[in-house]
Protein backbone atom coordinates (compact mmCIF):
# COMPACT_ATOMS: atom_id res chain seq x y z
CA UNK A 1 0.00 0.00 0.00
CA UNK A 2 0.89 4.05 0.04
CA UNK A 3 0.14 5.73 2.89
CA UNK A 4 -0.20 9.32 2.82
CA UNK A 5 1.30 11.25 5.56
CA UNK A 6 0.59 15.26 4.95
CA UNK A 7 -0.37 18.86 6.24
CA UNK A 8 -2.24 19.48 3.23
CA UNK A 9 -5.78 18.97 5.61
CA UNK A 10 -8.89 17.66 3.62
CA UNK A 11 -11.17 20.88 2.71
CA UNK A 12 -8.62 21.79 -0.21
CA UNK A 13 -7.96 19.26 -3.61
CA UNK A 14 -4.37 18.61 -2.34
CA UNK A 15 -5.23 15.17 -1.48
CA UNK A 16 -7.61 14.60 -4.50
CA UNK A 17 -4.60 15.65 -6.73
CA UNK A 18 -1.56 13.23 -4.85
CA UNK A 19 -4.44 10.02 -5.44
CA UNK A 20 -4.73 11.10 -8.83
CA UNK A 21 -0.99 10.76 -9.54
CA UNK A 22 -0.46 7.51 -7.94
CA UNK A 23 -3.62 6.22 -9.56
CA UNK A 24 -2.61 7.81 -13.20
CA UNK A 25 0.62 4.96 -12.45
CA UNK A 26 -0.97 2.27 -10.64
CA UNK A 27 -3.85 0.83 -9.18
CA UNK A 28 -2.90 0.01 -5.67
CA UNK A 29 -4.76 0.85 -2.20
CA UNK A 30 -3.93 3.71 -0.77
CA UNK A 31 -4.31 5.22 2.68
CA UNK A 32 -4.92 8.66 4.02
CA UNK A 33 -3.05 8.17 7.23
CA UNK A 34 -3.12 11.79 8.20
CA UNK A 35 -3.85 15.01 6.66
CA UNK A 36 -3.76 17.44 9.93
CA UNK A 37 -0.25 17.44 10.80
CA UNK A 38 0.65 20.96 12.48
CA UNK A 39 1.22 22.77 9.45
CA UNK A 40 4.88 23.52 8.27
CA UNK A 41 5.85 22.09 11.48
CA UNK A 42 8.22 19.00 10.29
CA UNK A 43 9.92 18.48 14.23
CA UNK A 44 6.33 17.78 15.18
CA UNK A 45 5.57 15.62 12.09
CA UNK A 46 8.45 13.70 12.74
CA UNK A 47 7.35 12.10 16.11
CA UNK A 48 3.97 12.10 14.75
CA UNK A 49 5.14 9.94 11.48
CA UNK A 50 7.04 7.55 13.66
CA UNK A 51 4.46 6.77 16.40
CA UNK A 52 1.80 6.49 12.99
CA UNK A 53 4.10 3.97 10.96
CA UNK A 54 4.71 1.24 13.86
CA UNK A 55 1.37 -0.02 12.54
CA UNK A 56 2.22 -0.95 9.09
CA UNK A 57 3.68 -4.19 8.20
CA UNK A 58 6.86 -4.44 6.05
CA UNK A 59 6.66 -3.31 2.65
CA UNK A 60 4.27 -0.64 2.86
CA UNK A 61 5.53 3.18 1.28
CA UNK A 62 4.87 6.62 2.97
CA UNK A 63 4.45 9.80 1.06
CA UNK A 64 5.34 11.99 3.74
CA UNK A 65 5.13 15.89 2.85
CA UNK A 66 5.18 19.04 5.24
CA UNK A 67 7.36 20.80 3.15
CA UNK A 68 7.84 24.84 3.59
CA UNK A 69 11.08 24.56 1.90
CA UNK A 70 9.51 23.66 -1.60
CA UNK A 71 11.15 24.44 -4.85
CA UNK A 72 14.47 25.79 -2.72
CA UNK A 73 17.66 23.60 -1.77
CA UNK A 74 16.33 21.04 0.48
CA UNK A 75 16.52 17.24 -0.87
CA UNK A 76 13.77 14.81 -2.45
CA UNK A 77 14.62 11.45 -0.74
CA UNK A 78 13.77 8.22 -0.05
CA UNK A 79 14.65 6.05 3.35
CA UNK A 80 14.10 2.48 3.46
CA UNK A 81 13.77 1.84 7.10
CA UNK A 82 12.92 -1.50 8.41
CA UNK A 83 11.85 -2.92 5.43
CA UNK A 84 9.21 0.25 4.80
CA UNK A 85 9.94 2.89 2.66
CA UNK A 86 9.59 6.63 3.39
CA UNK A 87 9.64 9.71 0.41
CA UNK A 88 9.69 13.33 0.95
CA UNK A 89 11.76 16.10 1.93
CA UNK A 90 14.97 15.94 3.25
CA UNK A 91 13.98 18.63 6.21
CA UNK A 92 13.72 16.34 9.24
CA UNK A 93 10.57 14.73 8.75
CA UNK A 94 11.62 11.44 8.58
CA UNK A 95 14.55 11.83 10.60
CA UNK A 96 12.77 10.50 14.25
CA UNK A 97 11.74 6.88 11.72
CA UNK A 98 15.43 6.84 10.56
CA UNK A 99 16.96 7.16 13.89
CA UNK A 100 14.37 4.49 16.11
CA UNK A 101 14.70 1.49 13.18
CA UNK A 102 17.45 -0.99 13.02
CA UNK A 103 18.18 -0.34 9.59
CA UNK A 104 18.45 2.44 7.39
CA UNK A 105 18.94 2.96 3.67
CA UNK A 106 19.01 6.64 2.78
CA UNK A 107 18.89 7.99 -0.91
CA UNK A 108 18.61 11.36 -2.67
CA UNK A 109 15.88 10.96 -5.87
CA UNK A 110 17.70 12.26 -8.77
CA UNK A 111 14.71 11.51 -11.40
CA UNK A 112 12.55 13.94 -12.07
CA UNK A 113 9.26 14.35 -14.13
CA UNK A 114 8.92 15.86 -17.38
CA UNK A 115 6.49 18.50 -15.52
CA UNK A 116 7.66 19.91 -11.95
CA UNK A 117 5.81 22.49 -10.50
CA UNK A 118 8.08 24.45 -8.31
CA UNK A 119 4.72 24.58 -5.52
CA UNK A 120 3.57 20.93 -5.08
CA UNK A 121 6.35 18.27 -5.29
CA UNK A 122 3.95 16.16 -3.02
CA UNK A 123 1.95 15.51 -6.01
CA UNK A 124 4.38 16.07 -9.47
CA UNK A 125 7.73 13.87 -7.66
CA UNK A 126 6.97 12.56 -4.35
CA UNK A 127 3.60 10.92 -5.38
CA UNK A 128 5.15 9.53 -8.44
CA UNK A 129 8.07 7.82 -7.16
CA UNK A 130 6.35 6.04 -4.13
CA UNK A 131 4.36 4.56 -7.61
CA UNK A 132 7.36 3.45 -9.13
CA UNK A 133 8.60 1.86 -5.92
CA UNK A 134 5.32 -0.07 -5.46
CA UNK A 135 5.68 -1.34 -9.09
CA UNK A 136 9.14 -2.39 -8.65
CA UNK A 137 10.62 -0.08 -9.99
CA UNK A 138 13.47 2.36 -7.84
CA UNK A 139 13.72 6.04 -9.03
CA UNK A 140 17.08 7.24 -10.32
CA UNK A 141 18.76 8.03 -7.05
CA UNK A 142 22.11 7.78 -5.35
CA UNK A 143 23.26 7.16 -1.47
CA UNK A 144 22.75 10.25 0.95
CA UNK A 145 22.87 11.08 4.29
CA UNK A 146 19.62 12.64 6.28
CA UNK A 147 20.24 16.43 7.12
CA UNK A 148 21.23 16.74 10.86
CA UNK A 149 18.62 16.80 13.66
CA UNK A 150 20.78 15.15 16.36
CA UNK A 151 19.52 18.43 18.44
CA UNK A 152 15.78 16.49 18.93
CA UNK A 153 15.47 14.92 21.23
CA UNK A 154 14.76 11.09 21.92
CA UNK A 155 11.50 12.16 23.66
CA UNK A 156 10.12 15.42 22.57
CA UNK A 157 8.52 17.16 25.47
CA UNK A 158 5.56 19.40 23.97
CA UNK A 159 2.59 18.68 22.65
CA UNK A 160 2.69 17.75 18.97
CA UNK A 161 -0.43 17.46 18.09
CA UNK A 162 -4.53 18.29 19.10
CA UNK A 163 -7.25 15.73 17.87
CA UNK A 164 -10.95 16.96 17.19
CA UNK A 165 -12.07 16.17 20.41
CA UNK A 166 -9.53 18.71 22.14
CA UNK A 167 -7.36 16.19 23.23
CA UNK A 168 -3.26 16.98 23.16
CA UNK A 169 -0.65 14.23 22.30
CA UNK A 170 2.92 14.85 23.36
CA UNK A 171 6.03 13.58 21.69
CA UNK A 172 6.64 11.52 24.62
CA UNK A 173 6.44 7.59 24.35
CA UNK A 174 4.28 6.51 26.82
CA UNK A 175 6.51 3.34 28.13
CA UNK A 176 9.13 6.02 29.26
CA UNK A 177 7.40 7.14 32.09
CA UNK A 178 5.96 5.55 35.41
CA UNK A 179 2.65 5.63 36.78
CA UNK A 180 4.21 7.96 39.45
CA UNK A 181 5.11 10.73 36.38
CA UNK A 182 3.33 13.87 37.29
CA UNK A 183 2.89 15.54 33.80
CA UNK A 184 2.63 20.03 34.24
CA UNK A 185 1.95 21.66 31.23
CA UNK A 186 0.59 25.33 31.20
CA UNK A 187 1.28 25.00 35.56
CA UNK A 188 -1.57 22.36 35.73
CA UNK A 189 0.37 19.32 37.38
CA UNK A 190 -1.43 16.03 36.26
CA UNK A 191 -1.67 12.49 37.15
CA UNK A 192 -2.11 9.68 34.61
CA UNK A 193 -5.22 7.48 34.84
CA UNK A 194 -5.64 4.34 32.99
CA UNK A 195 -9.18 5.04 31.01
CA UNK A 196 -11.07 8.10 30.28
CA UNK A 197 -13.80 6.25 32.86
CA UNK A 198 -11.90 6.40 35.91
CA UNK A 199 -11.28 9.68 35.30
CA UNK A 200 -13.44 12.54 37.12
CA UNK A 201 -15.16 15.00 35.10
CA UNK A 202 -13.58 18.09 34.70
CA UNK A 203 -9.81 17.20 35.80
CA UNK A 204 -7.18 16.76 33.52
CA UNK A 205 -5.18 13.98 33.60
CA UNK A 206 -2.52 12.21 31.51
CA UNK A 207 -2.71 8.69 29.94
CA UNK A 208 -0.19 6.51 27.08
CA UNK A 209 -2.71 6.67 23.94
CA UNK A 210 -3.21 3.98 21.53
CA UNK A 211 -0.17 4.61 19.93
CA UNK A 212 2.43 4.73 23.15
CA UNK A 213 2.65 8.40 23.43
CA UNK A 214 1.80 10.70 26.62
CA UNK A 215 -1.61 12.01 25.84
CA UNK A 216 -3.38 14.95 28.38
CA UNK A 217 -7.26 15.20 28.25
CA UNK A 218 -10.16 15.56 30.13
CA UNK A 219 -13.29 13.19 30.31
CA UNK A 220 -15.93 14.61 27.90
CA UNK A 221 -14.43 17.54 27.30
CA UNK A 222 -11.44 19.42 25.75
CA UNK A 223 -8.91 19.90 27.18
CA UNK A 224 -7.16 22.21 24.68
CA UNK A 225 -9.95 24.52 24.75
CA UNK A 226 -9.83 23.91 29.22
CA UNK A 227 -6.16 24.95 29.90
CA UNK A 228 -5.56 27.03 26.14
CA UNK A 229 -2.99 24.28 24.91
CA UNK A 230 -1.17 24.83 21.59
CA UNK A 231 1.18 22.63 19.95
CA UNK A 232 4.35 23.91 21.01
CA UNK A 233 3.52 23.99 24.37
CA UNK A 234 6.20 22.30 26.99
CA UNK A 235 5.46 19.33 29.20
CA UNK A 236 7.64 18.75 32.30
CA UNK A 237 7.80 15.25 33.95
CA UNK A 238 8.37 15.46 37.87
CA UNK A 239 7.55 12.86 40.36
CA UNK A 240 5.33 12.87 43.50
CA UNK A 241 8.15 14.05 45.44
CA UNK A 242 9.34 16.53 43.32
CA UNK A 243 8.14 19.99 44.48
CA UNK A 244 6.82 21.72 41.30
CA UNK A 245 8.29 25.15 39.77
CA UNK A 246 6.36 27.48 37.35
CA UNK A 247 6.80 27.07 33.85
CA UNK A 248 8.66 30.20 32.42
CA UNK A 249 6.59 32.52 29.75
Amino acid sequence: MIVLFTDFGTQDPYVGQMHAAIQGQLNVPVIDLLHSVPSYDMRAGAYLLDALQSRFCSGNIFVCVVDPGVGGERAPVMVKADGKWYVGPDNGLINIVARRAQSVESFRIDWRPRNLSASFHGRDLFAPAAAMIASGVTPDCFPWTLIDTGSWPEELNEIIYIDHYGNAATGIRGGSLSDRALVTVKNQRLEVKSTFSSAHSGAPFWYRNSLDLVEIAVKEDSVAALLELNVGDEIRITDYETPMEPISK
